[in-house]
């Protein structure tokens, strides 16, 4: 993000405009909805500028811009359509003390103005940094099709009641209030009786919170899916915009976490393998303590939650505290990895099932029915499998695998990073201490990539293909 978006406080401060054409009337229209003073300069002014500078709306210094004009400027534009004329005037407003932004110049420009979608006091700003600007305003006319006129209204009265609010304590009741004034009874008092009606139902409704029995703690354990934010499912996104509190694992991404309300707490209760973790106890004990307190506990797990998560334990814990809990299930790591690979977990004719397996458990190495799984056709998901490649491998071969098996290693399913590493059972390993991966990886046994997959992945990464 190369722009830092915020709202500029403009109420009473100057705001100059050096040019009077097409570019300065469009910026003029939109900043004479606030209530900046505004100055333009403008050698011939189009009979526009005249006319609002007639009706007192804006003050017009029918000249080319000098040095002075935009001292105590808070914003300056130069739009005078002519890049000379623009260098120029900018740089008397940098030497005064304004921020500086040059039409159709987005390099020289300090700031950006971007797409406005208008329901004072509610102000949507939309940006692309100037990557894309009808995309901007294909956005602002979606929003401005679904935001009703009357959302200005509800925001401006509901301002007045703010003091009045604070008698509900700090966090989830108050956006509790608001949630229901703006969704609820505020549309239904303004259908009904129009603006008037608002006053008396931010009353009765303000009654209604005081008097309310206290909020029962729930916990809601997510499955964050393999890492890309767009596997994450409606539900999922629901329940991060709406927990107070978020316990999430160390293989949640960053762009998963930044779907979390930024008033939420969130907590790394992370667990790494053959390394740093929070014991399951203190986990268990930092989910229902929260919970305890009345909030909405998200407990994010990466993947799907009811597959290798510890689901269990967690969900015994919050039942022995008398919590409120329920699950919301995930893309799990296996089936991301899969479809990177253009194969099915399952395919008739070769294997009518599939295992999920886990490369180590609380004891170390995991053992498995490894005769079972060395059976020509047999299909195996294997998580948490790079630290236990040789132990697998090893146990395999021993039960009569073919070492021609193919084995296929993704690391960083479904995310940018993502690599696919295509190898056999006989030579899984050294080709896995080799590749040296250090994100999260799953083995998928009896897999290969199908062949256009292949060849991409050549073309893209061919150091790869050759491991």
């Amino acid at each position: 993000m190369k722009h830092f978006p915020i709202f500029m406080a403009v109420d009473g401060r100057r705001i100059v405009v050096s040019g009077g054409g097409d570019a300065a009337l469009a910026k003029l229209r939109l900043l004479m909805k606030t209530k900046a003073r505004i100055t333009v300069c403008a050698a011939t002014p189009a009979p526009e500028i005249t006319e609002w500078a007639a009706r007192g709306k804006l003050t017009l210094a029918p000249r080319a811009l000098k040095p002075g004009d935009a001292l105590c400027a808070t914003l300056f534009y130069a739009a005078n359509e002519d890049a000379a004329e623009d260098a120029r005037v900018a740089a008397i407003a940098h030497r005064e003390g304004a921020l500086v932004n040059i039409v159709d110049n987005l390099a020289d420009s300090q700031f950006i103005t971007p797409a406005i979608v208008d329901r004072d006091p509610v102000v949507v700003a939309i940006g692309t940094e100037g990557a894309a600007p009808v995309l901007a305003r294909a956005i602002k006319k979606e929003l401005e099709e679904k935001l009703p006129p009357v959302l200005g209204t509800l925001a401006r009265v509901g301002k007045t009641f703010r003091a009045k609010v604070e008698a509900l304590p700090f966090g989830a009741k108050r956006r509790a209030f608001w949630a229901d004034y703006y969704f609820n009874t505020g549309p239904r008092a303004m259908k009904t009786g129009g603006e008037t009606a608002l006053n008396p139902a931010l009353h009765a409704l303000l009654a209604d919170h005081l008097h309310a029995a206290p909020k029962q703690g729930r916990v809601e354990f997510v499955g964050a899916g393999p890492g890309d934010p767009e596997l994450l499912t409606l539900k999922a996104r629901r329940a991060l915009h709406d927990a107070d509190v978020v316990i999430y694992d160390r293989l949640i991404t960053p762009e998963i976490l930044e779907l979390a309300r930024r008033e939420a707490v969130m907590l790394d209760a992370g667990k790494e393998g053959f390394g740093k973790a929070m014991a399951q106890g203190d986990i268990n004990a930092l989910i229902t303590d929260h919970a305890a307190k009345g909030t909405h506990v998200v407990r994010l797990k990466s993947g799907d939650a009811t597959v290798f998560g510890r689901l269990d334990e967690e969900i015994e814990a919050c039942a022995a505290a008398g919590v409120a809990w329920s699950v919301v299930p995930g893309i799990t790591a296996a089936s991301a990895a899969v479809a990177s690979i253009g194969q099915s977990l399952t395919k008739r004719g070769r294997n009518g099932a599939v295992r999920f397996i886990t490369g180590h458990d609380m004891k170390g190495f995991a053992d498995h029915d490894w005769a079972a799984l060395a059976c020509p056709g047999e299909v195996a998901a294997i998580y948490m499998g790079k630290r236990a490649a040789r132990f697998i491998q090893g146990r395999l071969l021993m039960h009569g695998a073919d070492p021609a098996t193919p084995v296929t290693v993704i690391e960083n399913a479904s995310r940018p990073d993502q690599r696919v590493l295509a190898t056999t059972l006989g030579e899984l390993e050294p080709t896995l201490t080799n590749a040296g991966l250090i994100g999260p990886a799953l083995t998928l046994f009896g897999l290969a990539p199908r062949a256009a997959i292949a060849r991409l992945d050549t073309a893209f990464h061919p150091q790869e293909a050759a491991i």
